[in-house]
């Protein structure tokens, strides 16, 4: 549907219910404003039954790692409810299925350094017999497994330079005592050891060139996908143009899409 709709503003919203509609024209409003490429509703639960502890605890750690890694700019990075300018979705390549999708669209917007921002708004629980498609576990693994892919592609040099001090630390684990013993009696009795802890360092270093390769990759890439979403105009709030501030929010909101049901 990003593919194939073309708006001004676009409003992604879960179909559930669970979310407060009367807070998409603040959003908007917040997003043309500030000159924002994508506004996040942080989630405000209004019960302790709207938001599962489970997947409380799960979103801060998910969120955690994607803050650590990519930057600190949104702290709800599993909300369902977000606004988008045109040019955000049209350079957005929306490559992840189901519940992934929410921090493949926080990656894109922290990696890209692109103007985001974060609203908190009213999260209530589900309507009576209607139940939730998120598994807490086992989707929860989905998203980790998916961060660590985005890890990979995006930050290559970092992903690979854990993989190369891992593997260094296990080399000289494997060594140390081959070493030991070789400048004590000037023989190498080990040599499985000795073997082993070399080509357990040639992975190391092997690793090494991988991520510094990679990395030039990516900065192309991304250099590609910036000079892409530049060339696509932004959102111009109608105030600009001579009407009022009520005006341009009224005129962006009656080109407003929702695109998640």
């Amino acid at each position: 549907m990003f593919a194939d709709i073309d708006a001004d503003v676009l409003v992604m919203v879960d179909g559930d219910d669970t979310y407060d509609a009367s807070a998409a024209p603040t959003l908007i409003e917040h997003l043309l404003n500030n000159s924002l490429d994508m506004v996040n509703a942080a989630r405000v639960p209004s019960s302790t039954d709207a938001y599962r502890k489970g997947h409380r605890l799960g979103n801060i750690i998910l969120t955690g790692i994607v803050s650590m890694v990519f930057g600190n700019q949104i702290t709800d990075m599993l909300s369902g409810y977000r606004i988008f300018s045109r040019r955000f979705v049209k350079s957005f390549p929306a490559i992840s299925n189901g519940f992934e999708i929410e921090t493949e669209l926080t990656v894109h917007a922290l990696d890209l350094h692109l103007p985001v921002g974060e609203i908190p708004v009213r999260y209530k629980e589900r309507c009576e017999g209607t139940s939730s498609k998120l598994h807490t576990y086992r989707d929860g693994i989905l998203i980790l497994r998916f961060i660590v892919h985005l890890i990979k592609q995006e930050k290559p040099l970092e992903f690979f330079g854990c993989v190369f001090l891992l593997l260094s630390l296990i080399s000289l684990a494997v060594e140390i005592p081959v070493i030991v013993t070789f400048i004590e009696t000037g023989l190498v009795p080990q040599i499985p050891s000795a073997v082993l802890g070399v080509g357990i360092g040639l992975l190391a270093s092997l690793s090494l060139v991988c991520g510094l390769i990679l990395e030039t990759v990516t900065q192309g890439r991304n250099e590609a996908k910036r000079m892409h979403y530049l060339s696509l105009p932004p959102v111009t709030p109608a105030h600009n143009e001579g009407t009022g501030h009520r005006g341009a929010a009224n005129a962006t909101t009656g080109r407003m899409l929702n695109l998640r049901s």
